[in-house]
Order: structure tokens, then C-alpha cells, then sequence
């Protein structure tokens, strides 16, 4: 059998994005996977470095939402890196119910080695970086898209 795509089967597997966006995002972590690595990150974990090297401190439920993740994942994750001494969980002085995520200087000065990570990133893809912004503005639409479709079945 050949791997062209049955266009006359809508359950075909090559047809489905679910399949595409799965694929592409197991196959794009691991790109980063060896990148990130040396810094002693994990894909997730990088991905909170990002949010908190953007702004900082940030409350537990603002960075939540930041990564569109749920509490309990990103406790996980907060918990891993305050032990790998990247940053500190502190009770916010103004809500004493709050966490606030900062950075500590050692997590401060990471982020002169993640400058790196986006262009080898973008040279081990062997892709234009206009492509590439296209492909994600194109999946923030759908993330946008697939959201209301959830929100508007369950509310």
C-alpha cells in the first residue's frame, strides 16, 4: 500500500489533524530535546523559563494560565526547578492565599544560554523563520478555534 493520502476516506489516518498536530509535536520537541538538554531543561520546563524570563514574579494561577496548563502539572514542574535552584516559590505579600514564581540569579542568568536555543532550533529545522511564524500564528488559530468549540459545548 502506498503512503498517498485516500482523499475518499474521511477516516483515513493522513487526513486527520489530530494525527498531524500529534505528530508534529512529538517530532519538534525532540528537535529540542538535545538543545535544551545541556542547560538541564526539559521541554515544559523550558517553556516556564520562557514565560517567567518574559515577566516576573508571576502568581502560580497567572503563569497557569499563561502556559495553558493545569495546577497540578505545573506544580510538578515549579517543584523541579526551585530543587534545580532556578527559581523560588514565595506567598505573594499582598495575598497570602498566592504563590509568586520568580526567578532566582542563577535562573536569571540562564537565559543568556537560551539565547541560542531559537536559532539552532530554527537551523536544525532547515526552515525560513517567515515560514515558521506563519505555522504558528495559523496554530494559534486553531488552539483559538478548538477552545471555543470546547467552551461552547460545556457552557
Amino acid at each position: 500500500m502506498s503512503a498517498e493520502i485516500r482523499t475518499d476516506d474521511p477516516l483515513a489516518l493522513e487526513r486527520q489533524v489530530c494525527f498531524a498536530l500529534a505528530v508534529a509535536s512529538r517530532t519538534v520537541i525532540s528537535v529540542y530535546r538535545p538543545v535544551l538538554e545541556p542547560m538541564g531543561l526539559t521541554h515544559p520546563q523550558y517553556l516556564v523559563m520562557l514565560a517567567l524570563w518574559g515577566e516576573e514574579p508571576l502568581s502560580v494561577t497567572e503563569l497557569s494560565r499563561r502556559l495553558d496548563l493545569d495546577p497540578g502539572t505545573l506544580s510538578r514542574l515549579l517543584k523541579r526547578l526551585e530543587v534545580s535552584g532556578l527559581l523560588r516559590r514565595d506567598r505573594n505579600r499582598e495575598d497570602e492565599r498566592s504563590l509568586a514564581v520568580a526567578l532566582t540569579p542563577q535562573g536569571r542568568a540562564l537565559r543568556e544560554r537560551a539565547l541560542d536555543v531559537p536559532g539552532t532550533i530554527l537551523e536544525r529545522l532547515g526552515m525560513d523563520l517567515e515560514e515558521l511564524m506563519e505555522l504558528r500564528d495559523r496554530l494559534t488559530d486553531v488552539i483559538g478555534a478548538a477552545k471555543g468549540a470546547t467552551e461552547a459545548r460545556t457552557g
